[in-house]
């Protein structure tokens, strides 16, 4: 088959989502012609720097190699993400990845804990967490400890420098790029398809699909296709973004942190080179003017550029894929960088694609499958950030007030029921976190559970004593021969770091 019988994917608008398409569908669309539309005219928002364990998944199917990665992308290792304030002022927990203690039988530990909670001797959850033991004293490592335990773990990195690592990868697989910016986008007078996009020097770049990578606008998904948007506002009202890097400074820790503010919240993502910071806020209760002067207030370091404000409607596309058009990154929605879910969208939203890669004009089943998993994965992400907001006893705060009082969606409130009432959680289906993510939060956020299940009463005080202690000693014995996170950084990146025996 020669070049023009080949079927064309045309990726409009570059940065992460648009070279992560680029990138896997080189590697796995076998058959196809990649072609790449962006303009270095037009920036990149770029703020998302921190990410979850699944993006090893993405990084190892396309061929990256991990030290070259963390090398290339200036990055560190990420145990979790502290919430700090987020219940109240002085009050901090951590959502670590990986286990919290051990279940027996048919149980999970949650319902242990609470036992042991309601007879006076459990103890905060980052005693029987190795993720955040490991975190608050700085260590870290890969694979399995000396007890066999398994400590997942993610990246903080500089998104515009993977952009670029993934841009060469892609480009080496015979990704074609193009610089340019769109002047129109042109459908087919009868299908009513995207035919082809004009760029302002007159080409014209047919395909036979287009994947749309050009931010908020969304000149395809929804500037050329009018697909519509839902806006969830209402449960997520901040509306602003202010990201600023500044020099290297305070610990060097392998977590993310998450600091509340007056009408928002505040992050901090360490990296080899800088610190990524900024805040997050509802400009309803707070100006833009006193938004910069409060994150320059609470860096650990002098800045290195200005604070870059940043517009944003929480909210999805009502279709992800709509006819012969997929949405990735911020031209299919947004939802703020809580809990760093954004690189994950894209993420799992090319691996369905290439699950149902099109052999022609995409089949309607195809589409109407992916809109319906994207939309669940999308309110149940939804679901997850606005407990965070919801659970508060900052009281006397208007923007805190306010989100601790607004309705919330049947899909949270029976969620929020069913732990308050029995302590049990409910993963449906596969959305992304987990019943130990969202045990994590609910105790740190202070959502008392009034029960657990009666089986947890089978052991007797000194067993369940025995249970706890011995949980917290053999994790804090395994944490203590880790070595120093930037330690093992700079010798993983440079090829002297050991494997676990």
């Amino acid at each position: 088959m020669d070049d023009t019988q080949q079927p064309t994917i045309l990726i409009a608008g570059g940065g992460t989502a648009g070279w992560m398409a680029a990138a896997a569908l080189s590697r796995f669309a076998a058959g196809h012609r990649i072609v790449l539309v962006e303009s270095d005219a037009i920036g990149t928002v770029g703020v998302g720097e921190a990410t979850i364990p699944q993006i090893h998944l993405f990084n190892s199917a396309i061929g990256l190699d991990e030290a070259e990665f963390l090398r290339e992308t200036r990055g560190s290792f990420k145990l979790g993400i502290e919430f700090d304030g987020w219940l109240r002022d002085g009050h901090s927990y951590m959502h670590a990845f990986g286990q919290i203690g051990r279940g027996i039988g048919l149980l999970p530990f949650q319902h242990y804990w609470l036992r042991a909670r309601q007879l006076g001797f459990a103890k905060p959850l980052q005693r029987y967490s190795l993720n955040e033991l490991a975190a608050r004293t700085m260590r870290m490592q890969r694979g399995r400890t000396s007890a066999g335990a398994e400590m997942p773990y993610a990246y903080h990195f500089d998104a515009g420098l993977y952009a670029a690592l993934l841009r060469r990868h892609a480009e080496a697989r015979g990704v074609e790029r193009h610089e340019g910016t769109m002047a129109s986008v042109d459908r087919d007078g009868g299908s009513g398809d995207i035919a082809s996009i004009t760029l302002d020097d007159g080409r014209v770049l047919a395909a036979d699909f287009f994947i749309d990578c050009t931010g908020f606008r969304g000149l395809l998904i929804e500037g050329a296709l009018e697909t519509g948007f839902d806006d969830w506002s209402n449960y997520l009202p901040c509306d602003r973004a202010m990201a600023v890097p500044c020099e290297g400074g305070g610990d060097f820790t392998p977590y993310t942190k998450s600091i509340a503010r007056k009408a928002g919240w505040q992050w901090r993502i360490p990296l080899q080179h800088r610190i990524g910071n900024g805040l997050v806020y509802s400009s309803a209760h707070l100006p833009d003017d006193e938004a910069a002067e409060m994150l320059l207030a609470n860096l650990d370091g002098a800045t290195q550029a200005d604070p870059r404000p940043i517009r944003f409607t929480t909210g999805k596309r009502r279709k992800h894929w709509n006819r012969n058009c997929l949405a990735l990154g911020l031209a299919a929605g947004f939802m703020e960088p809580l809990e760093s879910t954004s690189i994950h969208l894209i993420q799992s939203a090319i691996s369905r694609f290439l699950a149902l890669l099109p052999d022609g004009r995409p089949s309607e089943a195809a589409i109407s499958h992916f809109n319906a998993q994207a939309d669940f994965e999308w309110t149940r992400i939804r679901d997850f950030l606005i407990l965070h907001y919801t659970a508060n006893e900052r009281h006397g705060e208007p923007f805190w007030d306010a989100v601790r009082t607004m309705p919330l969606p049947s899909t949270l409130t029976d969620k929020i029921a069913l732990w308050r009432d029995t302590g049990f959680i409910h993963r449906e289906h596969e959305e992304l976190f987990t019943e130990v993510a969202w045990f994590q939060v609910f105790a740190g956020q202070g959502v008392e559970a009034q029960g657990h299940n009666p089986i947890a009463d089978t052991l007797d005080e000194a067993q369940l004593r025995d249970l706890m202690q011995g949980t917290e000693a053999a994790l804090v014995e395994q944490v203590r021969a880790m070595p120093r996170h930037i330690d093992f950084l700079q010798d993983f990146i440079n090829g002297r770091a050991k494997e676990p025996a």
